[in-house]
C-alpha cells in the first residue's frame, strides 16, 4: 500500500514539475513576443532588440537552473545527515585517540627502560667477571 502511494505522489511530483517547467517556457515565449512587440512599435530602442535573442537563448540555462533548484532539498538533506552522522562518531574518535596516546606513552616508556632480559645478561657477565 505504501509504495503505491509512494508511486502515485512520485507521478503527481514529476507531472508537476512538468507543468512548472512548461510554464517557465511560456512565459519566457510571451516575454519574448511581448518585447518583439515592444520593439516593432518603438524601432528607435535599438537595446530592445537585443533583449528577444538573450532571453531565448537563455531558457536552457534557466530549465537547468530549476533543475537544479529541485535537486537541493535533497542535497541539503544528504549533507544534514552525512554531517550527523559525523557527529555521532566524533566520541568514538576520542577513544581511538586515546587508545593511540596511550600506546605511544606505553611505547616510549618500554624503550626508555632495559630490558628484563638484557639486564639479567649484564648481570651474569658482571658476575663471571668478578664485578658486583
Amino acid at each position: 500500500m505504501a509504495t503505491v502511494g509512494g508511486r502515485g505522489r512520485s507521478t503527481r511530483e514529476s507531472t508537476a514539475k512538468t507543468a512548472v517547467a512548461d510554464q517557465i517556457s511560456q512565459s519566457i515565449q510571451s516575454t519574448s513576443n511581448l518585447l518583439q512587440l515592444m520593439q516593432q512599435s518603438s524601432p528607435s530602442q535599438a537595446h530592445l532588440a537585443k533583449l528577444p535573442k538573450n532571453l531565448l537563448a537563455k531558457t536552457d540555462t534557466i530549465k537547468n537552473t530549476g533543475q537544479v533548484l529541485q535537486q537541493l532539498p535533497l542535497v541539503i538533506s544528504s549533507l544534514d545527515a552525512y554531517m550527523e552522522n559525523g557527529l555521532h562518531s566524533i566520541p568514538h574518535l576520542k577513544t581511538v585517540t586515546q587508545l593511540l596516546t596511550n600506546m605511544e606513552s606505553s611505547q616510549l616508556k618500554s624503550s626508555s627502560q632495559p630490558n628484563p632480559s638484557e639486564q639479567s645478561q649484564e648481570g651474569a657477565v658482571n658476575q663471571s667477571s668478578g664485578e658486583p
